[in-house]
């Protein structure tokens, strides 16, 4: 069996990708990835022998960093230009394929299921997040210049206008690039993107899905891929030289408040509760306000072997860095900038595993504050309850279900 694995996003659509597709590989599949061209994800899949095809769009990283489209015609051009390119990704790793999995940007998820379509592939939809899914238990999110509207409270009503929404903003670059190939339109983008039994890849006790609901939604578990890369040796000295630091950072985020505000923000707070700090660069280019040694900056690492070593973990609450702190056992602090990430940071407090920062700015009272819950006793044996909980599997769940014939017909 060959099946193709559609990607556009940041590090965490990319990642449980690369957990599948080993996953998959190791049931007897062929696999090939169409990801993004930023080096650091082709070095990520490369790593670990999986085979890449290049979206020929923006790098991501240069995508979230630069200006956002002013208008909606150029936010259509936007979506016409990437739906375009994952089509074409898709369809050049296809040769052979039976079936597509998609996840990342709608508009990316669009053109991979009219490529599938186009070649009469089987196509599954996944997402790591159960919000992203309409449901009577939670709202939709709010789309660029299409707010939620004021006083209306009924999930269902929420999910119907975001059918509109939808509809408005990336319906056009999807008809067009149907068109160009020979396909018919579609009637509402959110339901063609996500199918009517879509895959929810987050663990069920950090990210359940609620019933009754409408959708068939299959709950595999998160995604995981096994990281057996040790510690660098600079950072393994520093977290032998003291008390377990505070690890902070924030993935893929630029950070609204500028990097050097953000790490003396950081770094100040947590010295203030007594800690050493493991300062992240990440997409916000973080590092060490002073020379002393109590604090160390760190690039790409191991969360896997980071973690379980670490006396809390402060981030900005992407699904990935979420489930990894808490399959360590870790505390956490959860500074939520967009998308998803307020409901991760919802969850870490429900669970009592953490605290959720109030606001994405951090600031050096509400910061304190958040570090004082996530360091204490009762939170820290929380975390460490919850850990023995989180499934590990999921990526070869899915494996399985996707070679029993998982999909739909596209």
């Amino acid at each position: 069996m060959r099946v193709v694995l559609s990607s556009y996003g940041s590090r965490g659509d990319v990642e449980p990708m690369a957990a599948l597709a080993v996953a998959l590989r190791g049931l007897g599949a062929e696999v090939r990835v169409c990801a993004p061209e930023d080096k650091e994800f082709a070095d990520r899949l490369a790593g670990v022998g999986v085979e890449t095809v290049p979206v020929s769009y923006y790098s991501v990283r240069a995508l979230a960093a630069g200006p956002k489209p002013a208008t909606v015609a150029d936010l259509a051009d936007r979506v016409a230009m990437l739906a375009a390119a994952q089509y074409e990704a898709v369809a050049e790793a296809a040769g052979g394929a039976d079936t597509v999995v998609a996840t990342g940007l709608f508009p990316a998820v669009t053109g991979a299921r009219t490529a599938a379509g186009k070649l009469g592939l089987r196509y599954a939809y996944a997402t790591f997040f159960p919000w992203m899914l309409p449901s009577p238990h939670h709202p939709p999110f709010s789309l660029p210049g299409r707010p939620l509207p004021e006083g209306v409270t009924d999930n269902r009503t929420l999910w119907d206008l975001d059918v509109e929404s939808q509809n408005v903003l990336y319906g056009p670059g999807l008809a067009a690039l149907r068109e160009n190939v020979g396909l018919p339109p579609v009637d509402s983008v959110r339901d063609y993107a996500i199918t009517g039994r879509p895959l929810l890849a987050a663990d069920p006790v950090l990210g359940p899905w609620r019933e009754p609901a409408d959708l068939d939604v299959v709950q595999t578990g998160a995604w995981i891929l096994p990281d057996e890369r040790p510690l660098p040796a600079d950072v393994e000295a520093f977290l032998r030289a003291g008390e377990p630091p505070v690890y902070v950072g924030f993935g893929s985020m630029a950070m609204q408040h500028g990097p050097t505000d953000t790490a003396r923000v950081a770094v100040e707070a947590v010295r203030a509760r007594g800690r050493r700090v493991l300062v992240s660069r990440g997409w916000a280019d973080l590092a060490p306000v002073d020379d002393r040694d109590d604090c160390m900056a760190v690039g790409e690492v191991n969360h896997q072997a980071l973690f379980p070593r670490v006396a809390a973990v402060v981030h900005h609450g992407g699904a990935g860095t979420t489930t990894a702190a808490a399959r360590a056992g870790a505390p956490q602090v959860v500074v939520p900038q967009l998308v998803d990430q307020p409901y991760w940071a919802g969850r870490v407090t429900a669970l009592g595993v953490g605290a959720a920062h109030d606001g994405p700015v951090p600031a050096h009272e509400s910061l304190s504050a958040a570090l004082a819950t996530a360091l204490a006793p009762r939170t820290r044996a929380a975390a460490q309850e919850l850990a023995g909980r989180i499934r590990t599997d999921g990526a070869e769940r899915t494996a399985k279900l996707l070679l029993e014939g998982f999909g739909e017909p596209a």
